[in-house]
C-alpha cells in the first residue's frame, strides 16, 4: 500500500509516495541520491531540517529534561554502594546476600533493556522513555517501605527493570541534535549523571545518620517526580514519525523547534521514508552490522563491568584499607580485605564524594579529544588509561594514594562510557537505533550483574586477582574499540537500514581506497 501526501505551495506539482522503505518522487526533475539520501532543492529530509534549524532554545530545554533522567539513573546506581553496608549490618547479611542486593537491580536492567528498545522503536521514543521513568518512580518509592530482605530484592529488581529504559533518553536526545554539536551535547549530559551521584552522597550524609536508609530511598526519587511532571512537554522524535509514516506530526515537531530556535525551516517537501519493520534484533546481526554489534556488546559489557566494579571497590577498599598497613614491604602474602560488618563513616562518604567528582575531569578530557581523534580512539584511550591506573593498586598504598588512583581511573572509565553513548546512536539507523542502544545496554547490565561477585565476593579471597580481572577486561575492550569497522565522527544520522548499508559499504571502500566516490557528501 502506498501513502500519498498532498503537495505544498513550495513544492509545486511534486508528489511524494512512500512504500515500505522505498521513496518515489514524481514530478519535475526531483530525485534522491541512492547512497547519500540527499534530496534536490525541492525536497528535504529530517536530517536537513535538523541541520538547518541547528542548536538553540529547544535543545537547551531538551538537554535539561534528558539530564534529569540521567540524574535519577545515577542516584539509583550510587545508592547501591551506600545502602548495602547499612543493610548488611542491620540485617546481619552474609556476603552473597549483600552482592545480590546489587545484582538484582542489574538483572532487572538486563532483561528489560532490549524490551524497552523494542518498544521505543515500534511505538515511539517518548512512549518508551515516559513508561520506563514512571515505572522507576513507582517501584523506587515503594522500596522505601520494604519490610524485609526479600521485599527489598523484589522491589529493587523491579526498579532495575524500569532503569533499563533510561538509555532511551539518549536515543530521543540524539535525534534532535545537529551533527556538529551531537558529541558535545551527549557528553555534557554526563554532568547530570555526576550531579546525581554527588547529590546522592550528600543526601546520604544528611539522611543516613539520623533518618536511615528508608528515607534515603524515598527522597532519591525526587528527580524522577520532576521528570515525569515536565515530561509531558517532550515531543515525539521527528525521525521516528517520518519512519512510521506520520509525516504531518514530524512537520509539526520541526516547525515547533524552528519557532523556538527562531530559525527558518528548509523550503520544499519533507521526504517521508516509511519502514514498517522496525526494532528487529535480527537486523542488528545482518552482515553489514554483525561485526559492529558484537564488538559494541563487548565494549558496553566492559564499560559497565569496570565502572560499577570500581564504584563497589571504592567502598570495599576504603573500609578495609587499614589491612595493608600491617603488611611489610617484603611480605609475599596477598593483602586480604576485612569485610566484616562496618557502617559507612563520614570519611567514607567524603571519599565517595571525591571519587564521584572525578568524573568531571574525565568528561572534559574526553570532550576535548572525541572530535579530534575520533570516537574509536577515544574509547580505546579511556580503557587503556583505566588499566594503567589499576596497576598501582596492586601495591599496599595508603588511603590518599588509593583515592588519587581511583579518582583518575573513574575519570577515564566514565569518559569511555560516555563515548560509547555517542558512538552507538550514530552507527545505527533510526529504524533500529533504540534497539541497538537497548541491546548494548542489556550487555552492559550483564557486566554490571557480574561485577558485584568480583568486587565484593572475589575480593574476600584475593585483591590481586580482583584487580587483574578488571585490568585485562579493559585492555581487551581497548582492542575491540579499534576493531570497530566504522568511525562515525562527522557523519549524520541515517534513517533506514537499506541506505545505511549502502553507505557503510561506501565508507569502507573509501577507507580502503578502492572507491572513486567523492567523500564530500558522506552521510551515515
Amino acid at each position: 500500500d502506498s501513502l500519498r501526501h498532498d503537495n505544498e505551495d513550495q513544492c509545486g506539482d511534486i508528489e511524494v509516495y512512500t512504500t515500505g522503505i522505498q521513496t518515489r518522487n514524481l514530478g519535475k526533475q526531483t530525485s534522491l541520491h541512492p547512497l547519500h539520501n540527499r534530496p534536490t532543492a525541492d525536497t528535504f529530509t529530517v536530517e536537513d531540517a535538523v541541520e538547518a534549524i541547528g542548536f538553540g532554545y529547544f535543545q537547551w530545554k531538551l538537554s535539561i529534561l534528558t539530564g534529569l533522567s540521567w540524574m535519577a539513573d545515577a542516584m539509583e546506581m550510587m545508592i547501591l554502594s551506600i545502602i548495602a553496608p547499612q543493610l548488611q549490618c542491620e540485617w546481619r547479611l552474609p556476603g552473597w546476600k549483600v552482592a545480590m542486593l546489587t545484582a538484582v537491580v542489574f538483572i532487572g536492567m538486563m532483561f528489560s533493556s532490549t524490551l524497552w528498545g523494542n518498544i521505543t522503536d515500534k511505538y515511539g521514543r517518548k512512549v518508551g522513555l515516559m513508561m520506563s521513568m514512571v515505572w522507576v518512580l513507582y517501584y523506587g518509592f515503594l522500596s522505601a517501605f520494604a519490610p524485609g530482605y526479600g521485599w527489598v530484592l523484589v522491589l529493587r529488581g523491579l526498579v532495575g527493570f524500569g532503569i533499563g529504559g533510561a538509555p532511551q533518553s539518549v536515543t530521543l536526545y540524539s535525534e534532535f541534535l545537529p551533527k556538529k554539536s551531537r558529541a558535545t551535547c551527549i557528553m555534557l549530559v554526563e554532568i547530570f549523571w555526576v550531579l546525581g551521584a554527588v547529590f546522592e552522597v550528600l543526601l546520604a550524609i544528611w539522611i543516613m545518620p539520623s533518618m536511615g536508609w528508608r528515607w534515603l530511598l524515598g527522597l532519591s526519587t525526587a528527580p524522577l517526580v520532576l521528570f515525569v511532571v515536565l515530561g509531558f512537554w517532550l515531543p515525539e522524535s521527528a525521525r521516528f514519525d517520518v519512519l512510521s509514516g506520520n509525516r504531518e506530526s514530524a512537520m509539526r515537531t520541526l516547525r515547533r523547534i524552528a519557532s523556538e530556535n527562531r530559525k527558518s525551516m528548509p523550503l520544499g517537501k519533507l521526504i517521508a521514508e516509511q519502514q514498517e519493520d522496525r526494532g528487529r534484533i535480527r537486523d542488528l546481526l545482518t552482515p553489514q552490522y554483525c561485526r559492529t554489534t558484537l564488538l559494541l556488546w563487548f565494549i558496553w559489557f566492559a564499560n559497565a563491568f569496570s565502572y560499577y566494579g570500581l564504584i563497589l571497590l571504592t567502598t570495599e577498599l576504603f573500609q578495609s584499607g587499614e589491612v595493608c598497613d600491617v603488611i611489610t614491604h617484603g611480605a609475599k602474602t596477598e593483602p586480604k580485605c576485612d569485610l566484616e560488618c562496618k557502617y559507612l563513616t563520614i570519611e567514607d562518604y567524603k571519599d565517595l564524594l571525591w571519587t564521584t567528582i572525578a568524573e568531571f575531569p574525565g568528561l572534559f578530557v574526553t570532550l576535548f579529544v572525541i572530535d579530534r581523534i575520533g570516537r574509536k580512539k577515544s574509547m580505546a584511550m579511556c580503557f587503556l588509561m583505566f588499566s594503567v591506573c589499576i596497576l598501582p593498586l596492586y601495591a599496599c598504598i595508603g588511603r590518599v594514594a588509593l583515592t588519587v588512583f581511583i579518582f583518575v581511573a573513574r575519570a577515564f572509565i566514565s569518559g569511555g562510557f560516555q563515548v560509547s553513548y555517542v558512538y552507538t546512536p550514530e552507527v545505527y539507523p533510526t529504524s533500529n537505533r533504540a534497539l541497538g542502544i537497548g541491546t548494548c545496554s542489556g550487555m552492559a547490565r550483564v557486566g554490571a550483574l557480574l561485577t558485584p561477585f568480583v568486587a565484593q565476593v572475589l575480593l574476600k579471597t584475593s585483591v590481586y586477582m580482583t584487580l587483574s580481572v578488571y585490568c585485562v577486561c579493559c585492555l581487551l575492550a581497548a582492542v575491540a574499540s579499534m576493531l570497530l569497522p566504522v568511525e562515525t565522527t562527522g557523519l549524520g544520522l541515517q534513517e533506514s537500514c537499506t541506505i545505511a548499508g549502502a553507505q557503510e559499504m561506501k565508507t569502507t571502500s573509501q577507507m580502503s581506497n578502492v572507491s572513486e566516490a567523492s567523500p564530500t557528501e558522506t552521510s551515515y
